[in-house]
């Protein structure tokens, strides 16, 4: 059988979860059955040295503005010229352009990713959404609450396939060697509690809730410190905060590390309190660490993290509540140890990388012998 030839279109390649999935997508299909190939609309990232590894012909569309004819023009162009079997987009920008583009370039099997849920789309979006829809062969999504949140907004539930994300298995490397020389950088003794969050500083994430549960921690116990690695447009705002409160002895902004995995796995325990999520790789990589997680009671999460089994949910904006949980946790070694390798177990079993490949590489060929 020849190979197939899949175009991949994607915003960036900058630090993220979708950018993550996509790159472990194209680097990792069998090479004797498909020929994948990346296309970016706006800009690059680092994500570029990987596929570049991995020798994956990457293409750039040099978008401007959020409407720009010409960006479309160039890329109804290059796909004519590829001529893919299959097209995959990835997240708003690049279902929209990418589709559409697609479809009057004669692409026969187009899917689009819809890797969250989206509050923030307005009416106009939600509508670009359901007209593309009805004229795209699949939506892949990573979890069940994206696709109920879809739905809601009128894609057929039908048109959805779940894959969830993959995850790599950290390797072995001596924990607590790695934890000594990142207390060492902090300045900080040998007995802390380490607890971190992970990802983009934007409202979403509800930092200040993180802020605020450290503040509680504070007032019972001495010895924990919460880590706080990303970057984004509310730093200033949340740095501010954290001083107001005078908590600065204890929150610490790390900015972006690109050995935040490793980071992760030095923890006692992670938090996340998003109010929305797709499926976080932040959590992935914690839990497939033996991690304990302590997560905001959500769609996404809950895919996860199974409540007292492979971590700890709090109802959305209970800053009291993660204190707790996370109290519960330090007490409690046999519920750290007891949380920590059904974490591992389940990444390990459900959310390998080689999984993930095989569902898309299935998907694929099915959708490619319609």
């Amino acid at each position: 059988m020849a190979k197939k030839r899949i175009l991949q279109i994607i915003p960036t390649l900058v630090r993220g979860g979708a950018e993550k999935q996509m790159t472990l997508l194209a680097t990792h299909l069998p090479a004797d059955k498909f020929e994948t190939q990346v296309c970016t609309l706006t800009s690059d990232g680092p994500y570029r040295e990987e596929l570049e590894a991995a020798n994956i012909p990457i293409h750039s569309i040099n978008k401007k503005w959020k409407f720009d004819i010409g960006a479309y023009f160039r890329l109804k162009k290059l796909i004519k010229e590829l001529k893919p079997d299959l097209v995959h987009t990835w997240i708003f920008a690049a279902n929209s352009y990418g589709r559409y583009a697609a479809f009057n370039s004669g692409v026969k099997s187009i899917i689009a990713g819809e890797r969250c849920v989206d509050p923030w789309k307005r009416w106009h979006e939600f509508a670009i959404d359901r007209y593309l829809a009805k004229r795209t062969q699949g939506i892949v999504t990573n979890s069940s609450g994206v696709k109920d949140f879809y739905e809601q907004k009128g894609l057929a539930p039908e048109s959805f396939t779940i894959i969830p994300n993959g995850i790599s298995m950290p390797d072995q490397k001596p924990i607590s060697e790695m934890r000594r020389v990142l207390l060492e950088a902090l300045q900080l003794p040998p007995e802390t509690k380490l607890i971190g969050a992970i990802g983009r500083l934007w409202p979403q994430k509800r930092y200040k809730d993180l802020i605020w549960a450290a503040d509680l921690l504070k007032c019972i116990r001495d010895d924990v410190h919460l880590l706080i690695i990303g970057d984004g447009p509310l730093r200033w705002r949340l740095e501010k905060f954290r001083d107001q409160v005078e908590i600065a002895d204890k929150v610490h902004f790390l900015g972006e590390r690109p050995d935040a995995k490793e980071i992760a796995s030095c923890l006692d325990c992670f938090w996340i309190a998003s109010d929305y999520e797709g499926q976080s790789n932040a959590v992935m990589e914690a839990m497939s660490a033996g991690v304990p997680v302590v997560a905001s009671d959500i769609a996404g999460n809950r895919d996860l993290v199974i409540h007292d089994e492979t971590g700890l949910l709090v109802e959305v904006g209970n800053r009291a509540g993660f204190a707790q949980m996370t109290e519960r946790i330090l007490n409690d070694p046999d519920l750290a140890t007891r949380l920590s390798i059904n974490s591992i177990d389940r990444m390990q079993s459900e959310f390998s990388i080689q999984t993930m490949i095989n569902r898309y590489a299935k998907y694929y060929l099915e959708l490619l012998s319609k």
